[in-house]
């Protein structure tokens, strides 16, 4: 279980250059980056490992003095995909790129390989948006992270066709998301008709374990045991 840090499957992006600047300058400015790493820290957005790459620079009269560079803990919120754009993305608040904070520093990182050849189906400011999946961090060992009524998974996705959001990368739970699979199913419409469950399952709380309690400890002998007796 990672405490610190993950590695994911890594992706190439554009970061808003103020973000290594402590925003005091360079906005509306981007460099170039690979995504190799995760951290997730309680009541913070999730953070990445970044190496730079030093593209920007690449058939201009500039020096490369980024390649090769990293930097740790970048806010998802500086992050945009790798993707030729007409107008670069317009910066998104943190509650819109990802609207639940980490819960726990411990997490798995993985994909969910059934769900990722299609499109996803992302909400975003009230709207969905088509948004290409990338992978899942889920979270543990936290009282909020393993509250059935509170647990929220992080889907990482770079949007697509969101307009002014077009590119930026977010992460979404499970209740602002749809995936797409025309072949496999077909995509709802509306909310579906869901409640968070309040309750945890495990076997002592039923009433009736207390009342046979040697249905729980029988086995696989135990009839032909009692037949010998």
């Amino acid at each position: 279980m990672a405490f610190l840090q993950s590695n994911i499957p890594y992706f190439k992006c554009w970061v808003r250059k103020e973000y290594t600047h402590n925003h005091s300058k360079y906005h509306g400015e981007f460099i170039h980056a690979m995504a190799i790493a995760v951290t997730t820290m309680p009541s913070r957005c999730l953070s990445f490992q970044l190496i730079f790459t030093g593209a920007e620079t690449y058939d201009t009269d500039e020096p490369n003095v980024h390649g090769g560079a990293m930097w740790a803990r970048m806010p998802i919120t500086a992050l945009v995909g790798d993707t030729p754009f007409e107008e670069w993305p317009e910066p998104m608040p943190v509650h819109a790129a990802q609207p639940w904070d980490c819960s726990s520093r411990e997490h798995s990182v993985y994909v969910l390989e059934r769900a990722s050849p299609c499109p996803w189906l992302a909400k975003v400011d009230g709207n969905f948006y088509p948004a290409k999946y990338m992978f899942t961090v889920d979270y543990t060992n936290n009282e909020i992270a393993d509250d059935p009524a509170q647990h929220k998974q992080s889907h990482v996705m770079e949007l697509l066709d969101a307009g002014p959001y077009t590119g930026n990368i977010v992460a979404l739970p499970n209740n602002r998301v749809r995936v797409t699979h025309p072949a496999w199913f077909e995509t709802g419409e509306g909310a579906p008709d869901f409640r968070p469950s309040q309750h945890i399952h495990y076997s002592k709380s039923d009433l009736d374990y207390t009342l046979d309690v040697n249905r729980i400890f029988d086995n696989l002998y135990a009839e032909d045991q009692d037949e010998e007796v």
